[in-house]
């Protein structure tokens, strides 16, 4: 799966759902797209205040793009989810781990074992052949025969 269709399937085909299966390449290429957008309006945010005093306050060219760039963010709050929980059910793991991880970084000495655990589980590779949350994204054709 390369970069448009990633995208195109998390945002428009898939997006607030949370079964079936995500493959590495659909759930990395949409977090190169999440991080590049961010940028992106890093970047924009920080053209449009160039050239103004800090006395003056923030331009409202630069409000105008936080309110943008927040909502933007927002709106792919629930994709960005999803394709977590979907990558965690291709490790045949219950999308509801993902959820007990991410209360458990809420407590602060064990955040950044856990943010580990979490990209160690989407770094790995998904189980071979269907599982109990669908079909291998990989090959679904040929798996298709198992349950012939």
């Amino acid at each position: 799966m390369g970069f448009k269709e990633a995208v195109r399937t998390v945002l428009k085909e898939k997006y607030a759902t949370f079964s079936g299966r995500a493959s590495r390449s659909e759930f990395w290429w949409f977090q190169l797209f999440y991080y590049l957008v961010g940028f992106f309006c890093l970047v924009i945010m920080g053209l449009l205040s160039l050239g103004h005093n800090q006395e003056e306050g923030i331009p409202s060219s630069v409000i105008v793009m936080m309110i943008v760039s927040g909502l933007l963010f927002l709106g792919m709050f629930l994709p960005q989810i999803s394709v977590t929980v979907r990558r965690f059910h291709d490790r045949n793991l219950s999308g509801w781990w993902y959820l007990g991880l991410i209360v458990a970084s809420m407590i602060p000495p064990i955040s950044p074992i856990i943010g580990l655990a979490i990209l160690i589980l989407v770094i790995l590779p998904g189980t071979k052949g269907p599982n109990k949350f669908g079909l291998d994204p990989l090959t679904p054709l040929s798996s298709a025969e198992v349950f012939a």
